[in-house]
């Protein structure tokens, strides 16, 4: 293949890393505004509702990732661009058949997870904890027909290298949830469930407005919408095919993630009841309070700002480049493409990953530390986000790592290495909350992160193509080194720069400002002594100059 022509391909699609990662950055900003309008208004453990509320919440969210993120949107891919290039008119009915299998199937799933939630309020009317989470999942559980609509609109448009939109469309997600927070809810106080419904319709209706802003841009480029089974069937199957193995592979992180808030709803004392566990016999203390899923709701979302500027939004625009290389039976330029990626997040992610680490009891208490939100839950969540934090360079090359594997036709050794690292993280979760509280979910799922990316790595180095171990090594190394001088200057900057006690809110942002301002200064700074080619590719200058 022509360098030239591999320089124009990386070219066109880093303009949409860029377009991802800035309209990513929009949607974490805001959602981040909206974690500490919610944080205020509900707080972290008092009478369990924010811990219901994250919980509902995950269940359409989750698939939001399979779909948006994940299985659909990968397998979907190679197959669209394919047919597509056969055949346009197919391609769109193609689309349109997935469209309305989308629609029955999740239709259908929501149905029956209605008439659960109506059996289980009916069987369990005498728990309030139970009947809070139930009632909130079954006004949320619509969500996800509006929102898998939406992310396989999104699949498509990036399919056809258009990332603007479907980058935009999350940002309504937290505008409605903002406005609910601030001008409607505050209405139905102080019934902080009637809070928590208010929130939940909001976001419903953010779902609806998701899907439909991509259809003009659908519709621009020939989306017409032409539901034709015989004329798709051997397609979707194809997809279908794949679908399983993908959704393990890509999802291993979210899965966890949904492991921990699960068991740390299960394991923690309700408030007002007995600290010891009613159903093993009182013989066993709760190794957690009630709150705790809330908490592992703030870790989560801290790691996942990086997580979706870095490490999404790489593998997002890298997996057509490696699906075209692989189709063309270029295995040496796969293994290059993916050892790009991976030196990527290595330079990006890993400085993210201990800048959190080190600015999260402040960070906490600047952002959340207002209202219902006290001291000691700003403590607790400054955990969990120490604790998720520390696995976000795995968690950013994951994805990544993943998308090279599909690139290659390869599905079941993601899904493998999956499953070891769910085992993992269920064994480590109920080992480690015992001496760790709901500290040990966070160290849990960031090992088990860890392990999955070794073994992938390697794994793929020697089965699909071979990686360019030497240029990787050498980034790893020298973004350590730029690592520990961020570290250093942060840390002294906390020493020598002590927060007063009494310093107001403003104070304290701007300090923090200034903390996280002076170690990134140092980082790109230490990068740019090192001569690392990755900072020379973040500002647009081909590292092939």
């Amino acid at each position: 293949m022509a360098g030239g022509e591999i320089k124009h391909e990386i070219k066109h699609l880093w303009g949409g890393f860029w377009a991802t990662s800035l309209g990513t950055l929009a949607s974490r900003v805001l959602g981040l505004a909206r974690d500490m309008a919610t944080a205020a208004l509900l707080g972290l453990g008092e009478g369990g509702v924010m811990d219901a509320l994250v919980i509902a919440f995950r269940v359409p969210n989750l698939l939001r990732r399979i779909f948006g993120e994940g299985a659909l949107a990968a397998s979907f891919l190679p197959v669209f661009s394919a047919v597509y290039q056969r055949d346009p008119s197919q391609a769109w009915q193609l689309v349109s058949t997935l469209f309305t299998l989308l629609t029955l199937g999740l239709g259908t799933l929501v149905l029956v997870g209605e008439a659960a939630c109506a059996a289980i309020v009916w069987f369990v009317s005498d728990d309030a904890a139970t009947l809070q989470l139930v009632g909130l999942t079954a006004a949320l559980l619509p969500y996800m027909v509006f929102i898998c609509l939406a992310a396989q609109a999104s699949a498509t448009l990036h399919a056809m290298l258009h990332f603007r939109w479907p980058a935009l469309a999350p940002v309504l997600l937290n505008l409605f949830w903002l406005a609910a927070v601030w001008f409607v809810a505050p209405r139905f106080a102080p019934d902080k469930l009637a809070q928590a419904y208010v929130i939940a319709a909001a976001i419903l209706f953010s779902g609806v407005l998701q899907f439909v802003v991509q259809l003009p841009g659908l519709w621009a480029l020939g989306f017409r919408f032409d539901f034709n089974w015989p004329a798709t069937r051997e397609s979707v199957r194809k997809i279908g095919r794949t679908m399983l193995p993908i959704t393990l592979g890509l999802t291993v992180t979210q899965l966890n993630t949904l492991m921990d808030s699960l068991i740390a709803w299960g394991l923690s004392a309700p408030p007002g009841t007995s600290h010891t566990v009613a159903w093993l016999g009182d013989a066993v203390s709760y190794p957690m309070q009630s709150g705790a899923a809330a908490a592992v709701y703030y870790g989560e979302r801290f790691y996942q700002l990086p997580v979706g500027i870095l490490g999404v939004a790489i593998a997002t625009v890298i997996y057509p480049l490696l699906s075209r290389h692989a189709a063309r039976g270029d295995r040496t330029q796969v293994g290059q493409d993916l050892s790009l990626g991976l030196r990527l997040v290595w330079f990006t992610a890993l400085p993210a990953g201990v800048g959190i680490m080190l600015v999260a009891q402040p960070l906490t208490r600047v952002l959340f530390e207002r209202g219902a939100f006290t001291s000691d839950d700003s403590a607790r969540a400054a955990r969990m986000i120490a604790g998720y934090a520390s696995g976000v360079w795995a968690y950013c090359a994951i994805p990544v790592l993943v998308r090279g594997y599909y690139a290659v036709g390869d599905a079941l050794t993601p899904a493998r290495v999956g499953l070891i690292a769910v085992a993992l993280n269920l064994a480590l979760n109920l080992t480690l909350i015992w001496p760790l509280a709901e500290l040990g979910l966070a160290v849990s799922t960031s090992i088990a992160a860890g392990l999955q990316v070794v073994l992938l790595t390697v794994s793929f180095s020697r089965r699909a193509s071979r990686l360019a171990w030497s240029e990787m090594f050498s980034t790893l190394i020298r973004s350590a080194l730029a690592v520990a001088a961020m570290s250093i200057v942060v840390l002294a900057a906390d020493h020598f720069l002590p927060m007063a006690a009494d310093a107001t809110r403003t104070q304290q942002a701007l300090q923090l400002a200034t903390v996280i301002g002076l170690g990134a200064t140092t980082y790109m700074a230490t990068a740019w002594l090192l001569r690392m080619q990755e900072l020379r590719f973040l500002l647009r200058r081909p590292i092939w100059d």
